[in-house]
């Protein structure tokens, strides 16, 4: 990140997590298996608001886990985005499903509940939207396109822990949801993921798989029997070392919120100005934390060459997202084009994501305003 003047993200970080990770480490034991991993899916369960949280290592981790809890396998479909990091998809070819794309709606840049009605079929398993960036797509509209059918909402909302809509949590309307902590998002640390659900034979499921199987009654590094293996599992436990972190962060996690609505606010004033430029207002009724500041412009041609000048001048952009029905491996495996998904491959070809970060200077906020200023001005 040094060679930029701007990098894309910065992550925000105090003593505090200092202090909670050193001690931790000084205890000498139990780095793997402690008592913060509990203590921290307590937290997140808390703040989404279900009845049960499952920390794992990653989200792309989280996703697959929910996928296997819910039993979905070769034969069944799930409605995916193609607008979204591809973990989204690869998770459902990973238990040997199939992803079937549907189109994004234009505010949100979620799924469009009228295309997931489309894609529907027999063999439709399950719905998994993706919160873009901060923000919640159309969940109760996509629940309500797929209400009655016996198909499965598991929400992917890496991006948008603490947001909300309609005053529910992000993750708490749905069947299960997924949440990422990778080094850019809102609450980080460094890596790590979680599942909440509200139902006690997922989240039983769910700690079955995190663990290979095993029925974790006590410690198992402090149990001197054999423990009792009951199913297949992976080995995607948080390390405690990681979920110390997590208590850390998200303890100041409403400030950290407030600090990036705060500066978003402010990018979106100085850019109003610009009538090429679309900047990421929420909806009515939506809670935005802005994990991503994502701008929209008229065409591909401003978006690229707005790219191009700030990259000249160290400041970090980067498109997020590529349609993934258009990257090689989804292309020679299903098949896919240009044309399906209109919507999707329009606005991928004109959004780009600004640097925003919490503890972001006056100093960049008014470098990345004046450069953009400057390029529309030349």
């Amino acid at each position: 990140m040094d060679q930029w003047k701007i990098p894309l993200y910065r992550i925000y970080t105090d003593e505090e997590d200092e202090k909670i990770v050193n001690k931790v480490i000084k205890r000498g034991h139990t780095w793997a298996i402690g008592h913060e991993i509990e203590e921290f899916e307590n937290n997140l369960q808390e703040l989404v608001g279900t009845k049960h949280c499952v920390a794992v290592n990653s989200g792309t981790s989280a996703l697959h886990a929910a996928l296997l809890a819910h039993d979905i396998g070769n034969g069944d479909e799930v409605i995916v985005p193609s607008f979204s990091f591809i973990s989204t998809a690869n998770s459902v070819i990973f238990v040997q499903a199939k992803p079937v794309f549907a189109d994004i709606e234009e505010q949100n840049y979620g799924l469009d509940p009228q295309s997931v009605s489309n894609k529907i079929t027999k063999n439709t398993k399950a719905v998994m939207p993706m919160d873009y960036s901060g923000q919640s797509c159309k969940i109760f509209e996509i629940k309500e396109a797929i209400e009655d059918q016996n198909i499965l909402l598991i929400e992917d909302a890496a991006e948008s822990l603490g947001a909300s809509v309609k005053g529910k949590k992000v993750g708490s309307v749905s069947d299960s949801a997924t949440f990422s902590f990778t080094g850019n998002k809102v609450l980080t640390t460094g890596e790590g993921g979680a599942i909440v659900t509200n139902s006690d034979e997922i989240y039983e499921k769910l700690k079955l798989i995190r663990s290979h199987g095993r029925v974790d009654k006590t410690n198992y590094f402090d149990n001197p029997l054999d423990p009792n293996y009951i199913d297949i599992g992976y080995n995607w436990r948080m390390p405690s070392l990681i979920a110390a972190l997590g208590i850390s962060q998200l303890a100041k996690f409403d400030k950290i919120i407030k600090m990036r609505q705060e500066h978003a606010q402010y990018l979106n004033q100085r850019l109003a100005k610009h009538s090429q430029i679309q900047t990421p207002n929420p909806s009515e009724g939506y809670n935005h934390i802005y994990q991503m500041y994502t701008i929209r412009l008229e065409s591909k041609q401003i978006r690229d060459s707005l790219k191009e000048f700030l990259l000249k001048k160290k400041i970090f952009c980067k498109v997020y997202f590529n349609p993934i029905p258009l990257t090689t491996y989804y292309r020679s495996k299903l098949g896919l084009g240009t044309g399906m998904l209109p919507i999707t491959e329009k606005i991928s070809e004109q959004v780009l994501t600004l640097p925003l970060f919490p503890n972001m200077s006056s100093e960049e906020k008014t470098l990345l305003s004046d450069s953009i200023d400057e390029f529309f001005e030349k």
